[in-house]
């Protein structure tokens, strides 16, 4: 008999571990407790980086390990989903050196670029300090990504139901039962939990050892420019005339330019907040955007909001205790990873071990 395994949670990390876990023969069903396309968590929009480029080899080899995955969604799909523009980091140079270094131990293709170099290549990009070009980066369109990881999934044999609430995961012996919000009471083997911001509350009481989760609202910008789709990706890393910000991330996309901070939004409940923009928050893109993107309009920012959640060390939670397979944290550099994690996610299920990397109860002080 397949393993009947429940996904709770649509997004991109739940929806990706729905198609692994079908393909590897398993009895899904994903619930997603809002409607298709919908704006609310962390997995919407035209935009995410894609690359290879970490000064962390672990990262730089989980990354490898993506890329012919996202391939792979693409054709079960029908969906195209990933597009290599390249990718520039640009600011300090041990920040652009660490990762020349780490992606030519790994053997993949990087290129150091000096700023008149760089002022010829991306003139819509302002460089002024060290630089460093990788090829096998560019960009995700995340909403595409999610209806594309569902649509392998149901085609594996996966049951994708949206607007189901899950109110409740309780324990029975060796599996678990799943309530939804309508009192519909449903068996598993397994349980994925992957429920981004809403994580904190669902699972303070289900799993120990969660470390502890910082839901916040960001909002990143698009600004208009002559063809956005043309731009690579880019990371400005910080300490090169943008202090104190850590670093700035930006890339083309059908939306225009896009640029954000990384992580400085204010704590949210992602249930009970209005999701203002801040406009001091715009203000500074604005700042940003007419000092070092000369390509962009300034003047015409489009403001978009997501949640992020993310650990004290920044690293995910990809772990199992029991029946529940936890999948949180993963905002601020996760989207990328998507196509994996889902597969680290049904090796959980299976019983394979997990990357201590990513244990809950880890220390992360």
């Amino acid at each position: 008999m397949a393993r009947r395994v429940v996904v709770v949670g649509g997004g991109v990390m739940g929806s990706s571990a729905a198609w692994h876990l079908a393909a590897r023969g398993a009895d899904v069903t994903l619930f997603e407790q809002f409607a298709p396309g919908h704006d609310r968590g962390s997995s919407h929009g035209s935009s995410r980086i894609f690359r290879l480029a970490y000064a962390d080899p672990f990262y730089v080899g989980l990354a490898v390990r993506a890329l012919p995955l996202w391939r792979r969604l693409e054709e079960e799909s029908d969906t195209g989903v990933l597009t290599l523009t390249g990718a520039v980091d640009h600011g300090p140079g041990p920040a652009t050196g660490a990762l020349a270094d780490a992606l030519t131990a790994a053997g993949r293709p990087v290129e150091r670029v000096t700023p008149e170099q760089a002022a010829d290549r991306w003139p819509g990009l302002r460089v002024d300090s060290t630089a460093v070009f990788h090829p096998e980066a560019g960009r995700l369109h995340a909403d595409d990504a999610v209806i594309a990881f569902q649509r392998a999934a149901e085609r594996r044999g996966a049951v994708v139901r949206h607007g189901v609430r899950v109110s409740g995961i309780t324990l029975r012996g060796a599996g678990a039962e799943v309530v939804t919000a309508d009192g519909e009471a449903v068996g598993a083997d397994s349980v994925v939990v992957a429920v981004g911001g809403w994580a904190p509350v669902a699972l303070a009481a289900l799993v120990a050892g969660v470390p502890a989760l910082r839901v916040t609202l960001e909002q990143p910008a698009h600004f208009p420019a002559a063809d956005p789709l043309s731009w690579p990706s880019f990371i400005h890393h910080g300490g090169a005339g943008i202090e104190p910000v850590d670093g700035i991330y930006g890339l083309g996309s059908d939306d225009g330019v896009k640029a954000g901070f990384h992580g400085i939004g204010r704590v949210i409940d992602p249930d009970h907040d209005d999701r203002t923009p801040d406009p001091a928050t715009i203000r500074a893109l604005q700042d940003y955007a007419e000092r070092w993107l000369p390509g962009v309009d300034a003047d015409k920012p489009s403001v978009v909001t997501c949640l992020y959640t993310t650990t004290p060390d920044h690293d995910f939670v990809i772990d199992r205790s029991g029946p529940v397979t936890v999948l949180a944290g993963f905002s601020g550099h996760g989207f990328k990873f998507a196509s994996v994690i889902g597969e680290l996610a049904a090796d959980l299920v299976e019983g394979r071990p997990g990357a201590d990397r990513f244990a809950l109860g880890r220390p992360t002080a």
